[in-house]
């Protein structure tokens, strides 16, 4: 585990963030069975699940090849509409992922990834525990 190390002005934040805990072993558990949830909804288009690990904010955003979306209201009714439509156009595969957390209520997970049609791509996806669990707070997919 490490421990952050930066410059802060003010002494609360100094403190915390002088004893914040990276990448500890039960948060990163959390995350990656979070992000495993993520992977299995998304190739069973899996909606209620997906909807249920997004914060229902209008803060919640999401970058896609196909659009951009603002708002936990815009992105269910995005997958929604895709599932209604025939759902996502392939499975993909998982090629390197790395799963950060900072303290025990924020982590990132930054993954490459290949569809079965070859394509390849790219997914970043930033978690935040609240009271009801892990939710994603923002995501960008890109595809070369």
């Amino acid at each position: 585990m490490d421990r952050a190390e930066h410059r802060n002005d003010d002494p609360d934040s100094t403190k915390a963030l002088r004893n914040m805990i990276l990448n500890e072993p039960e948060t990163l558990a959390e995350v990656t069975a979070a992000f495993r949830s993520y992977e299995i909804a998304l190739g069973e288009e899996d909606v209620a699940t997906l909807d249920s690990l997004f914060h229902e904010s209008p803060f919640t955003v999401r970058f896609g090849v196909d659009g951009v979306l603002y708002g936990y209201e815009a992105i269910a009714a995005y997958r929604r509409a895709r599932r209604a439509q025939g759902g996502s156009p392939t499975q993909r595969r998982i090629d390197r992922s790395v799963i950060a957390s900072y303290g025990r209520h924020f982590a990132t997970v930054d993954a490459e990834f290949t569809r079965d049609s070859g394509e390849r791509g790219r997914l970043s996806l930033t978690w935040v525990r609240f009271v009801d669990g892990w939710k994603v707070v923002s995501t960008h997919l890109s595809i070369e």
